[in-house]
């Protein structure tokens, strides 16, 4: 088991706070395209909601996750 040091624990959290965002951004998008395609006849509208759902679950889990870094620091 490889040891994460106090100063690289700051980086692995940013990645995985990239991460996260990338794939509920994804996620978010992809339910957008599915619901505009079905129920709203083709608007933009359902997509950029999509999107922006997903990265405001992913700003909170960042921030979540953040904060509990620094607190416990």
């Amino acid at each position: 088991m490889s040891k994460v040091y106090k100063e690289d624990e700051i980086s692995v959290r940013v990645d995985r706070c990239l991460y996260d965002s990338a794939i509920k951004f994804g996620g978010g998008l992809t339910v957008g395209v599915v619901a505009s395609l079905l129920f709203f006849k083709r608007r933009k509208w359902p997509m950029i909601m999509g999107s922006g759902f997903g990265l405001g679950l992913a700003y909170e889990n960042c921030e979540k996750d953040l904060k509990e870094y620094f607190t416990s620091t």
